[in-house]
Order: C-alpha cells, then sequence, then structure tokens
C-alpha cells in the first residue's frame, strides 16, 4: 500500500468517522422500515454530517494557520 493510502485508511478509522458511518447506517435502516420518517432522518442525518464536516473543516484551517 502507498501512503496516501495508508493514511486514508487512518483517517476513516478514527472515532469521529467511525460513529459517523454507524449513525448514517442505523438512520438509513430505521428511515427505509419506516420507524422514523424521511423528514426525521434528514434533520438528524444533517446535523451529524454538519457535525463531522464542520469539525474536519476547522481541523484543516488549524492546520493551515499552524504552518504559517
Amino acid at each position: 500500500m502507498n501512503e496516501t493510502t495508508k493514511i486514508t485508511i487512518q483517517n476513516l478509522l478514527t472515532v469521529k468517522s467511525i460513529v459517523t458511518i454507524i449513525l448514517t447506517v442505523i438512520f438509513s435502516y430505521l428511515a427505509v422500515v419506516g420507524r422514523i420518517s424521511g423528514e426525521q432522518f434528514l434533520t438528524i442525518f444533517s446535523v451529524v454530517v454538519a457535525f463531522y464536516f464542520g469539525t474536519q473543516y476547522q481541523k484543516g484551517k488549524e492546520g493551515v494557520e499552524d504552518g504559517e
């Protein structure tokens, strides 16, 4: 495996990424079987994804500021 592949795999195995993936699978399942509505799924999923990408963006932004 090359170095970029290893880094990508390591990033996917962070706790935050694992939680995001598990929540996505669980809420997708609940929406498919009808336990929650599509609107509820969209709200929950939006919050989870926004949090995940927001923290990733902030982490990248702090890395840029530290490198200057």
